[in-house]
């Protein structure tokens, strides 16, 4: 058995439990908080909740080390920090600072020995796996991503920290026009505002004024500004009826052409109930692949990019090659 620790237990946390629980070869040995122990309550019988603290020095119970907790601001400091100790795997995704994130991770863990895979999930992650798929195979082409509809978690916090409002949900939406032409093979150069549009649900206090709430969502930088924003205010009843989950998906297309000018699409889409769930299962997936080459003396940062499809597998090889080459 893999033996799987957990570091941070938000709704990400939760789906990486869920992921383990139907995994063969993966055992969850505990669940590691920044926060006080005793304000974590686990799906999971029989398995401890502890502090961060006792993750120093290491222990002999955990392979490989999910680090959940913290926010893009946190993971700089605590990937390099774990991956001086264990092998690791983070979701880091502020994509402009991937390569000054690999490299300090890269230096801890090569000087232990040990794995850190960075920024892993499904964007980046899995999209990333076929942006490049695409690229390779067809390079003269052009690579479109479209996220949605579904709750983008950032841009509800973004609502959030509005002063009076007490609830949002954000909701990232592709233009069809948009969708259709990439489809369609048509090339399009498209802005930002023509890919994707934003829809704002939002419960107010009683007595705030929602005018002002409403320009401060769509003139907000670098989240709402660029894109055409619709600002819903409904109750605290109609969230919690409507909105209480965190539906994501979105899609990676492809269009390329080859030396007879013929056109290609290739196109990778998910549909996800839960972004939480199935980011945690892409984690766990790739904590087995980071436990096997650790195990062949492999070190140092790693991507998604790195890592043979096989290896995400808890089957043998003969297997894989009898029943889905």
């Amino acid at each position: 058995m893999i033996k799987i620790g957990i570091l941070g237990y938000g709704n990400l946390g939760r789906g990486v439990e869920a992921a383990i629980k139907q995994s063969p070869d993966l055992e969850l040995t505990g669940v590691y908080t920044r926060r006080s122990p005793d304000t974590l309550k686990i799906a999971t019988e029989g398995v401890a909740v502890r502090s961060a603290s006792e993750l120093e020095p290491k222990r002999d119970d955990i392979d490989v080390l999910i680090i959940c907790g913290g926010s893009a601001t946190d993971l700089p400091a605590m990937t390099p920090k774990y991956a001086s100790l264990y092998n690791v795997v983070d979701s880091f995704d502020t994509h402009a600072n991937i390569p000054k994130h690999f490299d300090a991770v890269d230096k801890a863990a090569k000087a232990a020995g040990t794995i850190g895979l960075i920024s892993c999930g499904w964007d980046p992650g899995m999209f990333s796996v076929n942006r490049l798929y695409s690229l390779s195979i067809l390079p003269d082409g052009t690579p479109y991503t479209f996220w949605g509809k579904g709750v983008s978690q950032g841009h509800s916090d973004a609502v959030r920290r509005i002063e009076g409002v007490l609830d949002a949900r954000q909701y990232t939406i592709p233009v069809p026009a948009a969708l259709e032409a990439v489809r369609n093979g048509e090339n399009p150069e498209l802005t930002t505002r023509e890919k994707h549009t934003r829809e704002c649900f939002v419960v107010a206090e009683e007595g705030a004024d929602k005018a002002r709430i409403e320009n401060e969502i769509k003139t907000m930088p670098n989240y709402f500004a660029d894109y055409d924003t619709t600002v819903h205010f409904i109750t605290a009843e109609e969230m919690k009826r409507d909105h209480s989950g965190l539906p994501h998906g979105g899609s990676v297309i492809y269009s390329g052409r080859t030396a007879g000018g013929n056109t290609h699409i290739i196109e990778y889409r998910l549909t996800l109930d839960s972004n939480p769930e199935f980011t945690g299962a892409v984690l766990a997936a790739y904590a087995r692949a980071v436990c096997k080459l650790s195990a062949e003396g492999v070190s140092g940062a790693k991507t998604v990019f790195d890592i043979a499809p096989a290896y995400l597998s808890p089957m043998s090889g003969e297997e894989l090659r009898a029943h889905y080459l």
